[in-house]
């Protein structure tokens, strides 16, 4: 009975990956919706960027980067996936349109990271932080442009009100990445 219940479902690695990238857009638009407006800056808060971090992390900076860039596809060609069911190309000249080019790139810089293997307490902690300090910043600058405002309204707007969260999200995706990821990785490579 053991040896039934360790072997693995899907044993082809092509197969897990696909459906590794899959789950990571679902998980990334489901969370869209997870969405907090706040009266003092037009981005809300959301869920999202935990799973931005995790499919950087988890599968590698290629399929993280295929999985965000994936999410950002389906928004564009009509599929109401971004927060507040949101889609198409006008979207991202929106205040939230540089977080979403953000998660590409903080995927593929958590992917790098987290490419070596040694990931104790704080070493995961801190990685996961400068990824997602990219969205934040990502978002930051973009919303500069958009709303024709300062460098420090910017970062009051939007930096400085989602640091709180996400140093929880990132607290929680460190603690989640320790007991799985040796798993995922298993599964994929």
């Amino acid at each position: 009975m053991e040896s039934i219940l360790s072997r693995e479902i899907v044993s082809n690695k092509r197969i897990c990956r696909i459906l590794a990238v899959t789950v990571f857009i679902a998980c990334t638009t489901l969370s869209a919706f997870v969405r907090i407006p706040l009266p003092f800056t037009p981005v809300p808060l959301t869920f999202q960027t935990l799973f931005v971090l995790f499919s950087g992390a988890l599968l590698g900076r290629r399929l993280g980067v295929f999985a965000q860039t994936g999410y950002l596809l389906l928004g564009l060609t009509g599929f109401q996936v971004f927060t507040g069911f949101g889609s198409g190309s006008l979207y991202l000249l929106g205040p939230t349109g540089g977080y979403i080019i953000g998660f590409v790139l903080a995927s593929f810089f958590a992917g790098s990271l987290f490419s070596e293997t040694r990931h104790n307490w704080a070493n995961t902690f801190l990685k996961f932080l400068c990824a997602d300090f990219i969205i934040l910043f990502s978002g930051m600058l973009w919303l500069k442009f958009s709303l024709s405002c300062s460098f420090g309204q910017a970062f009051l707007l939007g930096f400085l009100p989602f640091v709180p969260g996400d140093l929880l999200k990132v607290a929680l995706a460190t603690a989640v990445f320790k007991r799985i990821h040796s798993r995922i990785k298993a599964s994929l490579y």
